[in-house]
């Protein structure tokens, strides 16, 4: 048989609306049409002022404290896209916005709504080398596990470079004749500060012999045993970091807490399709929820995988995605 075209109509001409009742109508058009919240074209289809537009509007869309327009005007976000990202940064923005302004309280009661649960230390997992720990917290471990001679504090010290991304020991072999940093965390050919060197720089520790050949060349060759008996001291010493990074409850404090801040601070945006028209989509055609939504995740989030189950329609997603796009421009 012949397929639809031939005998219905299919596409049907594309007729913005030039008015609209309410804000929330607005809203929808102007996302539709607009792909963002276009505060003048709004103001046009409603006939209403930019006040009475954000009043009707609260908690839908959010002017963002830090962004002004090139008149120095609000700039407005949908509340998904406000309320999502690094919510932490966002809302300490907030609270320093709304000291100096009150409608920004608003802003810090919706972000504290949508703050990420703190994590605990037992959630959160620690090895040595974890970049986010301070040297000094590393040296602290040091001192404590080897119960270290006045002499190595002194000597000893840590140091991390951001640039190259490598930690150094310096004084490394300055045990003080140490028997904890030399035989209990160490072996005779590798103290503990060497040991402890190589863990932090994500390595395993390997012990070499130099060789002579009968013509004077000297080359470096793997000792299997030292190297073993090593690496058995480093994963003693990585355990006892494990144990003794959370023990005590001040440093368990303020680790949670920076951990909190600077990993755990990002809220992911959820997208909703409802308000999009689809203008000039065969009428035959109807989009499911799930649909719309993953179209307005690639309209306005940028790059998007669709990464439903077979039968979900993704076919549709990306016609309807990209007809889309055409027509924003």
């Amino acid at each position: 048989g012949l397929s639809d075209i031939f005998t219905k109509r299919t596409i049907r001409s594309t007729k913005p609306a030039d008015h609209a009742d309410t804000a929330s109508d607005a809203l929808a058009l102007s996302i539709g049409e607009k792909a963002c919240v276009d505060m003048p074209y709004m103001m046009q289809l409603t006939g209403k002022s930019e006040d009475e537009i954000v009043a009707e509007l609260t908690g839908v869309i959010f002017d963002d404290p830090l962004e002004k327009n090139a008149e120095g005007g609000p700039v407005y976000h949908t509340a998904d896209e406000y309320l999502s990202g690094n919510v932490r940064k966002k809302l300490e923005v907030a609270r320093l916005a709304a000291a100096q302004d009150s409608r920004f309280r608003g802003h810090v009661e919706a972000l504290e709504q949508v703050q990420p649960k703190d994590l605990d230390a037992s959630d959160i997992s620690v090895r040595l080398g974890a970049t986010w720990i301070e040297p000094a917290i590393i040296k602290q471990f040091a001192d404590e596990l080897v119960d270290a001679p006045l002499v190595s504090r002194r000597k000893v010290d840590v140091h991390y470079a951001p640039y190259t991304g490598l930690w150094n020991i310096s004084g490394k072999n300055m045990t003080g004749g140490n028997i904890k940093a030399s035989v209990t965390y160490g072996t005779s050919r590798a103290n503990f500060y060497h040991i402890l060197e190589e863990s932090l720089n994500l390595r395993a520790i390997r012990i070499f012999d130099t060789v002579r050949d009968a013509d004077g060349t000297e080359h470096r060759v793997l000792n299997p045993q030292e190297t073993q008996a090593a690496q058995g001291k480093q994963q003693q010493i990585e355990d006892a970091f494990k144990e003794w990074i959370w023990r005590d409850q001040t440093r368990r404090q303020s680790l949670v807490k920076l951990y909190n801040e600077k990993f755990n601070s990002i809220r992911p945006r959820e997208y909703d399709g409802s308000h999009i028209v689809f203008r000039g989509m065969n009428p035959a055609i109807t989009l499911r929820p799930h649909q719309r939504n993953a179209i307005a995740h690639i309209l306005y989030g940028h790059n998007t995988l669709l990464g439903h189950v077979v039968g979900a329609g993704k076919t549709y997603e990306m016609v309807a995605a990209a007809m889309e796009k055409k027509r924003l421009g």
